[in-house]
């Protein structure tokens, strides 16, 4: 009914390879299938796979670094000590079994969430684990088709700091975000090596879970801009998908991080994400996208820009600011003369707040918020 309605589309995530494949199948054939996920955070969450208990977190009170002095051997023989091997053969054979099967093959495999505290090397921190990496699964073990991370851009013991979408959704950053250097570069829990740099860069990846926490009118205001700016960093830095969690606020619990109250009136951030989206409007693939010979003239390091363009030929040039107090002033050039230009502000509504004629420069203000030029 919700896909039939509003066009939803449903990640399917779970710990029973069977139960979860018949529900991707009945998912899949009313077409309100997105893709299929493994486990959710087996660290917090452990589970059980043929009758052998995998995941958890013992001795979370150690820190990593110390743990990487023991070896695998070593640690199993401790009372309690959690094995993920379980874990990487439910996620091998979900891969398998959606890979196999002909209604589901088509879709993509997400991997576990928070591989990375994985407490012995199976190998989770690979899609495909490569010849020589020394894991307990062996060379060529297939889990997924996308790495998958929670890295809130909320951060760790962070607060609200500049460019705070911008570096949550850095590929290689290792710092407050739980990101992807984290969880496939080099594992957090016990530093197994994953991936390069490089490699981590072009790495298909979703973000499964992201959010910010908000009860006051100001922290409001603030989750709308921030949302909206993870939004535009996650795909301007390669994120295929981008979860919020989460839609509403429920009545047990569990923090202020829903873009709508319990009473499903909207928060800001409900609001500016639908500006954003209601602006940007656009069902119809462009064949063969144009060019937009276009610069910024005295951008700080906090200000980013996307190029988007619509079926019409109409390009949409996102300017956002993640600069956390003040603002700056710019200058987007565009290469020649356009008939007209509208300035858009997804803090203000869905209809421009300026119209320009006959302008090869727009100068600009810019904040903690996303500005959008339409160019006729």
């Amino acid at each position: 009914m919700l896909h039939a309605q509003t066009g939803v589309r449903v990640d399917l995530l779970g710990a029973d390879v069977i139960d979860l494949t018949a529900a991707a199948r009945t998912l899949a054939r009313a077409g309100a299938l997105l893709s299929i996920e493994g486990p959710n955070e087996p660290n917090n969450f452990p589970i059980n796979y043929k009758g052998q208990p995998g995941g958890g977190a013992a001795f979370n009170w150690l820190p990593g670094w110390l743990l990487g002095w023991f070896p695998d051997w070593l640690l199993g023989w401790l009372p309690g000590w959690p094995s993920w091997l379980p874990v990487a053969k439910l996620q091998r054979d979900l891969y398998s079994a959606v890979k196999n099967d002909p209604e589901l093959s088509r879709y993509p495999v997400f991997h576990v969430s928070e591989g990375g505290a994985e407490t012995d090397n199976v190998g989770l921190q690979f899609l495909t684990i490569p010849a020589g990496a020394g894991t307990l699964l062996p060379d060529g073990t297939q889990f997924a088709d996308y790495a998958n991370v929670h890295n809130y851009v909320s951060g760790v013991r962070l607060g609200y700091v500049d460019n705070q979408a911008w570096q949550a959704a850095d590929p290689t950053l290792d710092s407050h975000w739980d990101g992807l250097y984290g969880e496939y570069g080099r594992t957090w829990k016990r530093h197994f090596r994953g991936y390069s740099n490089a490699e981590l860069e072009n790495l298909p990846r979703v973000t499964t879970e992201t959010g910010w926490d908000a009860a006051t009118p100001e922290e409001e205001r603030i989750q709308g801009t921030v949302l909206v700016n993870t939004y535009l960093a996650q795909f301007k830095r390669g994120w295929r998908y981008t979860f919020i969690y989460e839609l509403g606020e429920g009545e047990g619990g569990g923090g202020n991080q829903g873009l709508f109250h319990q009473d499903w009136t909207p928060k800001l951030a409900a609001t500016y994400i639908h500006n954003l989206t209601s602006i940007l409007a656009d069902n119809v693939p462009v064949a063969t996208p144009g060019k937009l010979d276009y610069s910024i003239a005295n951008a700080p390091s906090t200000i980013h820009d996307l190029l988007l363009q619509k079926s019409s030929g109409v390009f949409e040039l996102v300017v956002w600011g993640e600069q956390v107090t003040g603002a700056n002033s710019i200058t987007v050039n565009l290469g020649k003369t356009h008939a007209i230009v509208k300035i858009y502000d997804t803090t203000l509504g869905t209809t421009p707040i300026h119209i320009l004629s006959d302008v090869n420069s727009v100068p600009l203000t810019v904040s903690d918020h996303a500005l959008i030029l339409e160019i006729q």
